[in-house]
């Protein structure tokens, strides 16, 4: 089979585009690709600097940093990215969408790493990549892979769109009713609008509906699961199979992102320390600079589905159960809006360089609002069915990803062809 290297189908692309240009959906970075081939996600914030690398639809973005986190994207717009972007824009002969799907391949990720320099992040060494050598078909058999292997990644694409959407509209409806009041009263109708009476709670130090108390979160919290890091392989007493989800981990678990997290092996006797439909993970060490600890994710039945074994939380993380499931998706919504406005640097250790989440302190002191049980009940009901077909989202995206990466190298090779 003829063979060429990527420095013969593709050039890195160093033209620029002015911050003004660009906003929040049209500017990419490392943090905002998505680990294992998943694509995009929104930027948070524009860069300081006044210009960027550009980008034009149809180019190939690589992110270069820690290259074993698979992240490539095909480009759907015009657009500017960060420097740890690499940017390729493919040359007359050869077809964008087949040679992003030769950059897909595990072995050009494997590849990369040995060429990398570092060790904490490791990044990739430009001219390394360019010799990474591309099966060279005719045009036209080039174009057929790379629009077969681009359906299976729009399918996945459309599924993590559909996902967003789904955790967007489960917040706006937990902020319509738990913080602005307008869930519906007894008519169906906004409660605040339609005129229902407020009164100032003083532990919240605001007005909350007539009747609706406060309380610590510690209170909703019935128990917590310690982790287990376990080992790699059976030894002993360690003989019991399980997926240890680490902080890495939680964006796979409500994006369309294969979890890559490890198989281990624990005591028997920690099986009660397993996750169960219900429960919380909350991340208490690690963070950065711009993140703090304290992300949080959900398990549910479609989470458990995703996985073959049994789960539990690395040693880094904490799992609690609730008092009332019910409220296990206003507890989770209302933690990420916490999380989201920052509140959580406020509650940070520091040992040995790594940041600690202060749980214990942050969940004694922290009010919430206790709403009636009756609420509770109905928003749960409401919001579930979102968060089951985000996860059902996932594990369609899960699947077909396995599907796209079981294929691809054959078809790389020439052992199976597209007619």
């Amino acid at each position: 089979m003829k063979q060429c290297q990527l420095l013969d189908c593709a050039d890195y692309v160093s033209e620029r585009v002015t911050t003004a240009e660009l906003t929040e959906d049209t500017y990419i970075t490392t943090d905002s690709m998505l680990p294992n081939k998943a694509g995009i996600s929104r930027a948070g914030n524009l860069p300081p600097m006044s210009a960027v690398c550009a980008f034009k639809r149809g180019d190939i973005l690589l992110s270069n940093i820690r290259p074993y986190f698979k992240k490539i994207w095909l480009a759907e717009f015009n657009g500017g990215c960060s420097a740890d972007v690499l940017v390729l824009r493919t040359k007359p002969g050869y077809d964008n969408k087949y040679i992003k799907s030769c950059l897909s391949q595990d072995i050009f990720f494997e590849y990369t790493m040995r060429g990398s320099t570092g060790s904490k992040m490791p990044r990739g060494d430009e001219n390394h990549i360019k010799l990474f050598p591309i099966s060279d078909f005719e045009l036209a058999y080039q174009q057929k892979v790379g629009d077969f292997l681009y359906t299976i990644d729009t399918k996945i694409a459309a599924n993590n769109r559909a996902n967003i959407e789904a955790e967007q509209l489960a917040k706006l409806l937990y902020d319509y009713w738990f913080v602005q009041f307008n869930f519906p009263d007894t008519n169906g109708q906004p409660y605040k609008t339609s005129g229902g009476e407020l009164v100032y709670n003083h532990d919240l130090t605001r007005e909350t509906p007539t009747n609706w108390g406060a309380e610590t979160l510690k209170e909703w919290i019935d128990e917590d699961k310690g982790g287990d890091w376990g080992e790699e392989a059976p030894s002993g007493n360690n003989t019991y199979k399980v997926t240890c989800i680490r902080g890495a981990d939680f964006p796979a678990l409500s994006e369309c992102v294969s979890p890559d997290a490890p198989i281990r092996y624990i005591l028997e006797k920690n099986k009660a320390e397993t996750l169960a439909v219900g429960d919380l993970i909350i991340e208490i060490s690690g963070g950065s600079p711009s993140q703090s600890t304290g992300r949080i994710c959900y398990i549910n039945h479609g989470t458990l589905k995703r996985f073959s074994t049994a789960i539990i939380t690395s040693n880094f993380c904490k799992a609690i159960s609730l008092k009332k499931p019910q409220l296990t998706y206003n507890f989770y919504l209302e933690w990420q809006r916490l999380y989201n406005a920052g509140v959580f640097f406020n509650y940070e250790g520091k040992t040995t360089g790594l940041k600690n989440f202060l749980f214990d302190i942050f969940i004694n002191s922290h009010k919430i609002i206790n709403p009636p049980d009756n609420l509770v009940e109905k928003f749960y009901k409401t919001v579930s069915p979102l968060f089951e077909t985000i996860q059902q989202n996932a594990l369609e995206a899960q699947e077909l990803a396995k599907l796209r990466d079981w294929i691809l190298p054959m078809l790389m090779n020439g052992q199976v062809k597209v007619k």
